[in-house]
């Protein structure tokens, strides 16, 4: 037992240079620096892990991609509250992309934003995803995670990378560009941009079957120094996408940074309630993909009824 008790210690270590647990919400965080040999890149994640994941018990996945900017760190009130709820989150961070380029020379600032948005950088970006899922389904705790309920979910940028998961595509010189991985099984969609320099997103979206879950705001205005989206692009790629069980959430007023986990934006009260809603209908959903259960994501729209302008759904 010693023995046994020892290697489970110099295991923790090192799986988990930072780790923590709170025991009141019923989960344990995780800080991992992974990296991927094959294209000489980092994929630094923090995973949210639900205490009573186990291999007699495990529990699905949500695997989360920040927006441009962002970093594994970010939307906590997200993972927080789905490992609370019994749900597994893995926040990656995309290197080429993250918060690193608030820093340096604020003249290149505009080239550094722009230069993220590229091909390069968002097929980066779902590969990403590809190895962190390869790396934790691979690892000692792969046990405690249900390889058949794994959802990508994603604000902005990383919407963008989501739908890429779950089966956009995209043509380029006159080839299928096609990342589709057959394990994700739903998307959470939050304040997705058109796909950067395309005008056809049903070319694109066509393609993505799983069910989707879409959340935007009347104010989801995107203005980044080089970059305009106006909040009917969000609704565009929603009605876009080819999933037959899908849902449109359209919260009254907000910002496009509202989903992040800036307290202030879009209003000092509507801010936690979008949140607060946000959370409540990502659950829903989940229970209804994975659980076959309807009565939650039924009762949202009336929960909610004061901040929602929109709410639809089809096959959920």
């Amino acid at each position: 037992m010693k023995r046994r008790a020892c290697f489970a210690l110099l295991l923790s270590a090192a799986l988990a240079p930072a780790a923590w647990a709170d025991g009141a919400a019923g989960f344990t965080t995780l800080d991992l620096d992974w990296h991927d040999g094959a294209r000489q890149r980092p994929v630094p994640v923090r995973l949210y892990l639900p205490v009573q994941a186990d291999a007699a018990r495990p529990v699905p996945l949500v695997v989360f991609s920040h927006g441009i900017g962002g970093s594994r760190m970010g939307y906590r009130y997200l993972g927080e509250h789905w490992a609370a709820q019994g749900y597994a989150s893995l926040h990656l961070q995309h290197v080429g992309s993250d918060r690193s380029l608030w820093g340096g020379n604020p003249f290149s600032l505009v080239d550094r934003l722009q230069g993220a948005a590229q091909d390069g950088e968002a097929i980066a970006r779902v590969l990403d995803l590809r190895f962190a899922l390869d790396t934790l389904l691979a690892g000692p705790l792969a046990p405690r995670i249900d390889a058949t309920r794994i959802v990508a979910a994603g604000h902005s940028y990383g919407a963008n990378t989501t739908l890429l998961a779950a089966g956009a595509r995209l043509e380029r010189q006159g080839l299928t560009v096609d990342f589709r991985d057959p394990r994700i099984k739903a998307a959470i969609v939050l304040s997705a941009p058109p796909f950067y320099g395309e005008s056809d997103p049903a070319g694109i979206l066509a393609h993505v079957t799983v069910p989707t879950l879409h959340v935007t705001a009347t104010e989801d205005v995107i203005r980044i120094p080089g970059y305009y989206s106006d909040a009917q692009d969000r609704v565009s790629v929603f009605e876009a996408t080819g999933s037959r069980a899908k849902a449109l959430a359209v919260f009254e007023g907000g910002s496009h940074s509202i989903f992040t986990d800036r307290r202030g934006t879009g209003g000092a009260t509507l801010n936690p309630q979008v949140k607060e809603a946000t959370r409540a209908l990502s659950v829903a959903f989940l229970k209804r993909v994975f659980e076959g259960d309807e009565a939650a994501i039924r009762q949202w729209p009336a929960q909610f009824a004061g901040i929602v302008a929109r709410f639809t759904r089809s096959g959920l």
